[in-house]
């Protein structure tokens, strides 16, 4: 059996609009949809330079529907260049571009084969030895476990199963052609390709059974770094797969301890540090990078006061450092110290801390609020919060940041 390699990648979300962040940034957004082409290219690349045999994309290779034919032209050139290479890829479709979900099409290359609806089929590389299985969705939700319906490894020959499925569940990631690695072990292959997870991750070493994750980080919740796998395979056996960074941009969550911190420079100090840890991972790309402040301070209320000075401030230490890191959000979630409150004066009529102490556990006030985040998240198209909870779900901290706001102006008023 011959040596050789393939690269095995998934989740290419093509035509992605960012919509969630273009509320934001519209530029950001556009960048960001301009790295998901750009995240391809590289993976083309890595197939010309690593001289693959072929290429493996296990679904959703597109958002959805085609708003045109540009994202289908851009799909079609790059292939065309391993066509002309002499590297085949062999993909399905997955839910978001199930048969049902993207109607449009243009005609690929002769390298490329595409897995059929109907039923399980088998792609032969008989200079290889290799023989692959795959079946790509009809329509967006598949509640059937597609691995029990392949066929049994071909004997002699080395066997890759290419499926979309979210295995034995992995949220927030809805349950589509479920299935347990115990399951894809009956079918006895020797390599799994799976899609639709988008965080890498190694399921089984025998058989291997292999989430890639996706190219490209679509929203905050999918940080850190993205790509596809490389497989080398030598006498019928297949080497641990070796990771590969495609991604042109990423998105970041940090967690900046304040608690203690009393005076503002130390606390911008704090978050400079830890930017800059992300400003020497970066490199050339561009970084989205979400800030979230913790812990008991006495700054609580005078950054709750002005949320958008200290974004500015954020944002401009994150430049200071790279020019191309951005700052997402600034998410609040510091506390009053509980020690060294100043006590009301006794001829203060008024004392607002005591008057707002615990309104944010009003039963009454959390259903008028919950009832409000509701409704204004069911206004918004589903796509605009970029992947996230709604609103409600993070009511604990929207109500404990309305009564810093409240009070830190008022202190800010007193100074």
């Amino acid at each position: 059996m011959a040596k050789f390699s393939f690269l095995h990648a998934a989740d290419l979300h093509l035509g992605s609009s960012f919509e969630g962040l273009s509320l934001k940034d519209e530029e950001l957004a556009r960048r960001f949809a301009a790295a998901s082409r750009e995240a391809f290219h590289a993976l083309v690349e890595a197939a010309l330079s690593e001289k693959v045999a072929f290429v493996v994309i296990a679904g959703d290779i597109y958002e959805g529907e085609w708003r045109d034919a540009s994202i289908g032209l851009f799909f079609n050139r790059e292939v065309a260049r391993l066509d002309r290479a002499g590297i085949g890829v062999f993909l399905l479709k997955g839910n978001h571009d199930a048969e049902s979900v993207v109607t449009k099409s243009i005609t690929l290359p002769p390298n490329v084969r595409e897995f059929p609806t109907r039923a399980p089929k088998s792609f032969e590389i008989a200079d290889l030895e290799v023989v692959l299985h795959g079946r790509s969705f009809p329509d967006r939700a598949v509640g059937e476990n597609y691995a029990l319906t392949y066929p049994a490894a071909r004997p002699g020959w080395f066997n890759i199963g290419v499926l979309h499925t979210s295995c034995t569940g992995r949220p927030p990631h809805d349950p589509y052609a479920p299935c347990s690695v115990e399951d894809l072990a009956t079918r006895g292959y020797q390599y799994w390709a799976l899609g639709h997870v988008h965080t890498h991750e190694i399921l089984s070493r025998d058989p291997l059974v292999v989430y890639p994750g996706n190219l490209q980080g679509r929203s905050i919740r999918e940080t850190g770094p993205k790509g596809a796998v490389l497989v080398e395979v030598e006498d019928g056996v297949a080497r641990e797969p070796r990771r590969i960074i495609l991604d042109k941009a990423r998105w970041e969550r940090i967690e900046i301890d304040l608690a203690g911190v009393t005076e503002e420079v130390a606390a911008l100090a704090r978050i400079d540090e830890r930017l800059s840890n992300i400003a020497r991972e970066a490199g050339e790309r561009l970084v989205a990078t979400r800030i979230e402040l913790i812990g008991a301070t006495a700054l609580h209320r005078r950054f709750a006061a002005d949320r958008q000075r200290l974004r500015d401030e954020v944002q401009a230490a994150a430049h200071r450092l790279h020019e191309d890191i951005w700052v997402e959000d600034v998410r609040l979630r510091t506390s009053e110290p509980t020690a060294g409150r100043k006590p009301a004066a006794a001829e203060d009529a008024l004392d607002p801390v005591a008057l707002l102490a615990g309104l944010e556990k009003d039963a009454g006030l959390r259903a008028e609020a919950e009832g409000l985040f509701n409704t204004i998240t069911s206004k918004l198209p589903a796509s605009a919060l970029s992947g996230e909870k709604g609103l409600a779900d993070d009511l604990d901290t929207l109500m404990s940041e309305a009564v810093a706001l409240v009070l830190g102006r008022l202190e800010a008023e007193e100074r």
